[in-house]
């Protein structure tokens, strides 16, 4: 892939943040930050504000700057005041002393993109942008599957030679091969919210005699199995900026089921819930989460009690589908799980 470069020019950037009734800047906020490689936005943020994922409304960038939040090591991001308020800002400068001085002045500076400090740890969700996606059951109905590897192995991986089974649509050469996950479908509609289908690895066609097709493992994340299925290969665009927002509107959702199958979800752990595209759910989202109250007896009267739900931490989508989205826990305040509610912010 032709490696894309960004042009910074080291302006000193202000907030134009609308100020209400309380700031949502730290008391103990620093008066400034030198950006890290490693560092993310959501981290950064959250040394100054305490709700981070506001920074999309906090750092604003000059005209010249396409893309205000794009990032990098070496950028100072601080804490001013202007009549009195504070804003942050931020100097996108060059340090041009290799002594301990560091002597900042204007300059232009011609990074990788790929240099940008990301929103999210990406190593926590890259699986889910690269290799998992959902389907629904139309999408794998009667495509090919892997009946074996050579020399009748039940499991192959990269460079092996593996069978399967089926019908080639004409003019595709390469498949990504899937693991089907569980089925998710509404319990108070019964209708079908789609298929978790695990990423596993690629295949190229070599032979078809029939339904018989002989494949080279190209990639395997996974050993391939006897069962795993075939979907042709699609190019697709890896988003891997985020810009935190609310909801344009009301929206609830549930946990469905979170990576791994473990039953309690903390900080970092992905999910899927069940609102996507069709709901009005944006990549981006940043949701309250909610553990559901308790169901008690009144020792005293007999009756039974709903407990109030209670706040269990921030998350924020990442990638959605028509009916249902992922997403990772940006904060946990206490644990979560499957079936935990999530409200607008």
């Amino acid at each position: 892939m032709k490696k894309m470069f960004f042009a910074v020019l080291a302006l000193t950037t202000a907030s134009v943040f609308s100020w209400a009734d309380s700031s949502p800047f730290k008391s103990d906020s620093p008066d400034e930050y030198v950006v890290e490689k490693g560092d993310t936005l959501w981290d950064i943020s959250e040394t100054f504000l305490d709700s981070p994922w506001l920074w999309p409304e906090i750092w604003h960038a000059n005209p010249e700057i396409e893309n205000p939040h794009l990032i990098f090591p070496g950028d100072v991001v601080r804490l001013v005041y202007i009549d009195g308020k504070p804003h942050l800002t931020v100097d996108r400068t060059v340090r041009l002393s290799p002594s301990g001085d560091a002597k900042l002045e204007p300059t232009v500076r011609v990074l990788p993109i790929e240099e940008a400090i990301p929103a999210v740890s990406l190593d926590k969700i890259a699986s889910y942008l690269s290799r998992s996606r959902i389907v629904m059951p139309d999408e794998v109905e009667g495509v090919p599957y892997i009946v074996g590897g050579s020399e009748k192995r039940l499991i192959t991986g990269k460079g092996d030679t593996a069978y399967a089974r089926g019908t080639v649509p004409d003019g595709i050469g390469n498949f990504d091969v899937f693991r089907q996950g569980e089925t998710f479908v509404d319990e108070q509609t019964d209708e079908v919210l789609g298929i978790h289908a695990l990423g596993v690895g690629g295949v190229s066609i070599d032979k078809i005699d029939g339904e018989i097709i002989r494949v080279h493992v190209t990639r395997s994340d996974e050993e391939l199995r006897a069962g795993d299925i075939l979907l042709p290969n699609v190019e697709r665009s890896i988003v891997s900026i985020f810009y935190p927002s609310a909801p344009d509107f009301p929206i609830e959702a549930e946990v469905l089921a979170v990576e791994g199958g473990v039953t309690q979800i903390g900080k970092m752990d992905v999910m899927i819930i069940n609102q996507g595209e069709r709901d009005g759910v944006q990549v981006g989202n940043v949701f309250e989460a909610f553990v559901k109250g308790e169901t008690i007896q009144d020792r005293v009267t007999g009756d039974t009690l709903q407990l109030m739900d209670e706040r269990a931490g921030l998350v924020m989508v990442f990638r959605t589908f028509e009916k249902l989205s992922f997403a990772i826990v940006m904060e946990a305040t206490r644990p979560m799980a499957v079936g935990d509610l999530l409200r607008n912010p």
